[in-house]
């Protein structure tokens, strides 16, 4: 028997061995190190046993994939802890996550903060009880006998959800058997250390017909020390969450009565965003982007036409009965199908390519209620998008233009160094996902591939994750949190021309279908404000702050002059307050670095007879006397370059 290890080396055997075995062979290190180990592409625990040749690569805490079976353990030790505490409590699913674990529970008793104590507390005696992990299998009948002799509602309704010839793998810790695909760790002792972080509810299966269960959240670590330090950096990202922050400095808010995923923008928030859309208007503008203005709904036909209403129906929000109704109408949920009727509004030419419409589009989708966040994910959003139609001979520099102002974008917002890239494709299993043929599939996706590579770009491949109409370039960023999400997107479709009727005329006279490029230049701005609170902690760059400067009189003597420079500084662009309160200066300031304003300006007897300011930054302290035309001078430059 061969084992082809990571790093290409050989090791041969005459007799089957266990993965610790095999570990040990290699160094004694690795075998108290490993967790488990991945074997032709499929994660073992290391008590499992290899009978022939194989690939074996050994997962440690620093692999992803080594984290996550240490922490599925440490779900499992806290369902063994809750049924021990509480025996009527009904198990539902309980997965590693990217940061920790959680375990979703039916329980009377409500897992309040004290009550977490408790479990924590018996969770640390079945770490210290160091109790071995056994895999069991069995039949799916016998598995589902006995969960249900147990009472087990939740876990017998999963296994009704499998094939009759499926074999079910249990885990054993002690008196403690749970329904799980495995693997885990070999004893509970193993798991060093961990925390209970919070609670949540959570509607089983994530539909909200099903009953709301408890979800408890925790971590785990192989050692204290980097929990605590995990835990640290959590704290500060809590303290930059842009739910929390967001709301602190006035920039939006939410409002039970208009309903979730719907915030509403106070002035501020509204500010940024008007910043943010002139300069990205203006920046499309001068690079070639004609503007439209389309509607916000359109007939059930129109989404028929483009495919919406087949493949996407689920995440629209329809005014009328499909059933019924002669005309139904949707609140768009994309702008491509409205903007390709900008095209087909008259005959087109080679010549006239490429044409490229952008649009401020404001978007409508009807996300679950479990995946709203703050400005993250809402139901009523506006994006920078754009369609582009070219030739194939225009296509690979179009892309390569739309994602340099991407680039540009994000580099001057600060975000370029938080981005990663995914080349999102579609899932051949998943055919009924997708319009279009296996050859349109795989003429479309190695056009991209070969405009990404000769592009040098570095990017993960997303299986799945391709828009039903075509593959696409996402480009992905992380919350405070370490949640990821798609902020721009740029794709290749050379579908939905062809479905709309759109035609040019080529050289020869012949008619042509256009390719399309599918982008957005700065992605959803909802978004990008949440990311921009949470990457700043609420201190702005100065051009994107909604409050630039404070004017700060002393007394009630120089309120008058505050106000003359006031208007001074608005006719030069600069958006600037007057606090003029009757308090004393010191609580002024104060409240001004509470705010994160970037300047204020702070005017006594001494700033009047000289026409001056006393100037203080956020980021540099204390800047001293400055004339109130240097100062304007200086702003307007750092607005104007949009220094950060």
């Amino acid at each position: 028997m061969k084992i082809t290890l990571k790093d290409g080396k050989i090791l041969e055997y005459s007799e089957a061995k266990h993965l610790y075995e095999i570990a040990g062979d290699i160094s004694e290190g690795l075998m108290r190190a490993a967790l488990a180990a991945e074997v032709d592409g499929k994660v073992l625990g290391m008590g499992e046993v290899i009978e022939s040749d194989a690939c074996v690569t050994f997962l440690t805490f620093d692999d992803q994939k080594g984290k996550d079976v240490f922490r599925h353990t440490a779900s499992h030790i806290l369902a063994q802890a809750v049924k021990r505490l509480y025996p009527e409590a009904k198990l539902a699913i309980g997965p590693a996550i990217e940061n920790g674990f959680y375990y979703d529970i039916d329980c009377e008793v409500s897992f309040t903060p004290e009550v977490l104590d408790k479990i924590s507390a018996e969770m640390k005696k079945i770490v210290k009880e160091n109790l071995p992990i056994r895999k069991i299998i069995k039949s799916k009948d016998e598995a589902i006998k006995y969960f249900e002799e147990k009472g087990e509602i939740y876990k017998v309704e999963l296994l009704n959800d499998l094939p009759e010839d499926a074999e079910i793998s249990f885990y054993e810790q002690g008196e403690f058997t749970d329904l799980c695909a495995g693997p885990h760790l070999s004893s509970t002792g193993k798991v060093k250390a961990f925390t209970l972080t919070g609670t949540a509810g959570a509607y089983w299966r994530g539909d909200e017909k099903n009953k709301m269960l408890q979800r408890i959240y925790g971590t785990a670590f192989t050692n204290k020390t980097d929990m605590e330090e995990f835990l640290a950096a959590q704290e500060e990202a809590r303290k930059r969450d842009h739910n929390k922050l967001g709301r602190e400095l006035d920039i939006f808010t939410t409002v039970d009565v208009i309903g979730q995923g719907l915030p509403v923008m106070l002035p501020k928030g509204t500010k940024i965003l008007q910043t943010l859309q002139r300069w990205v208007e203006d920046h499309e503008e001068a690079n070639g982007w004609l503007r439209t203005k389309t509607p916000l709904m359109a007939k059930s036909d129109l989404y028929k036409i483009s495919g919406h209403w087949d493949h996407y129906l689920d995440g629209m929000f329809v005014m009328g009965d499909p059933e019924s109704d002669k005309e139904v109408f949707a609140l768009r949920p994309m702008t491509c199908p409205f903007q390709y009727q900008a095209y087909l509004s008259k005959m087109r030419s080679y010549r006239d390519l490429p044409l490229r419409y952008a649009e401020t589009s404001t978007l409508f989708r009807n996300e679950s209620s479990g995946e709203m966040h703050g400005l993250i994910r809402v139901r009523q959003f506006t994006i920078s998008e754009g369609h582009l139609m070219c030739r194939p001979d225009q296509l690979e520099e179009e892309f390569r233009n739309c994602l340099e102002m991407t680039n540009y974008m994000m580099k001057t917002l600060g975000l370029y160094e938080d981005v990663s890239y995914r080349f999102s494709q579609w899932d051949p299993d998943n055919r009924e996902k997708y319009i279009g043929t296996d050859e349109q599939w795989a003429e479309a996706q190695n056009t991209m591939k070969t405009i990404l590579d000769d592009l040098g770009l570095e990017y993960k491949i997303g299986i799945g994750e391709a828009a039903f109409y075509g593959p696409k370039l996402d480009i992905q960023i992380k919350n405070v949190f370490g949640k990821e999400d798609t902020l721009v997107t740029i794709q290749v479709d050379q579908m939905l021309a062809e479905k709309f009727g759109m035609e040019y005329t080529d050289s020869d006279g012949s008619k042509k279908n256009p390719y399309i490029i599918h982008r957005t230049s700065m992605g959803c701005y909802e978004r990008t404000l949440a990311l921009l609170i949470e990457k700043y902690a609420g201190a702005f760059p100065t051009w994107l702050a909604p409050v630039q400067a404070k004017i700060l009189p002393i007394t009630d003597a120089q309120k008058e002059y505050a106000r003359e420079y006031a208007k001074v500084l608005r006719a030069n662009g600069v958006m600037v307050e007057v606090d003029d309160r009757n308090e004393k200066i010191g609580y002024k300031i104060r409240e001004a670095q509470l705010e994160k304003v970037p300047y204020m300006l702070i005017v006594g007897e001494k700033e009047i007879e000289s026409g001056a300011v006393a100037v203080r930054s956020r980021k540099e302290g204390d800047l001293g006397q400055v004339s109130k035309e240097d100062f304007i001078t200086n702003i307007t430059k750092e607005i104007r370059e949009k220094t950060r």
